[in-house]
């Protein structure tokens, strides 16, 4: 057995709208976690257990490790067996988020994420992907605390694997949508929205309708090409009907745009 002692860490704050108690209900609560990062279970209290849906049969459980109202919450994930490692040499991945209150009613959120393992070149990837991947899930929290306070999302999620490598993959998603820069109508798939923000491998696409919200695109790494993920946040009295009736339509689109990408790659 080899001794974890290869530290592993980041940490990253964001400024956000709202009060103590909104960025609580939104970071420390199932409804509110779920209408920006992922779908998920929690029972919100000190050691109560946590799963975040990632995807179909991509589950990770985890436990809560501190929890103090409208400050501070933390919970730690066993992430080696989420990326097909169990029993691997790592402490368990340990995220926490302290709130701040700011004059004018803005709050500052502090996240870190740490762990220790042994080096091992899985874990730099894995860690590399995380780098990447929390400015624009707390992007999403902004979002969220802007637009849809205390409101509970319907999630859609439509899922790929491309050949491309990740900026590609990216690439050419947002070709066919026509978002090519910040503030672009996008129309395709019946909707009425437009291009929000682009980060590294990852996009937004802020609805109006025919329901409001937002659909997240990113791509990471994966053997032989990238994996797609498109997570979908929508709000309304109307949403849950949309998503039965879309969510199809949505994997066959991002389906199509995988297949056209390959089919142009030499062989």
């Amino acid at each position: 057995m080899t001794t974890p002692d290869m530290p592993h860490r980041l940490e990253i704050e964001i400024e956000v709208p709202g009060s103590p108690e909104q960025v609580w209900h939104a970071i420390a609560t199932a409804e509110g976690i779920s209408s920006w990062m992922m779908p998920t279970e929690l029972d919100a209290r000190l050691g109560g257990e946590l799963t975040f849906h990632m995807g179909p049969d991509a589950d990770s459980h985890g436990r809560v490790t501190a929890f103090e109202p409208t400050r501070r919450v933390a919970y730690e994930e066993d992430w080696a067996a989420l990326v097909g490692r169990p029993g691997a040499d790592v402490t368990p991945l340990v995220t926490e988020f302290v709130v701040e209150a700011r004059s004018g009613g803005t709050c500052v959120v502090r996240v870190v994420t740490s762990a220790f393992g042994t080096g091992a070149d899985w874990e730099n990837e894995f860690w590399a992907e995380m780098s990447t991947g929390w400015a624009p899930i707390l992007d999403n929290l902004r979002l969220y605390l802007t637009e849809f306070p205390g409101q509970v999302a319907t999630p859609l999620f439509a899922g790929a694997t491309s050949s491309a490598s990740p900026e590609a993959t990216i690439a050419a998603l947002r070709r066919d949508l026509g978002a090519n820069g910040v503030g672009d109508a996008v129309t395709n798939l019946g909707i009425d929205g437009r291009l929000e923000r682009t980060i590294d491998r990852h996009f937004l696409v802020r609805t109006a309708g025919p329901v409001p919200g937002y659909v997240s695109f990113f791509t990471f790494d994966a053997e032989g090409g990238c994996g797609v993920h498109l997570q979908g946040y929508f709000f309304s009295d109307a949403a849950p009907d949309y998503v039965r009736r879309e969510e199809k339509a949505w994997q066959a689109w991002l389906d199509g745009v995988v297949r056209d990408i390959a089919a142009v790659r030499p062989t």
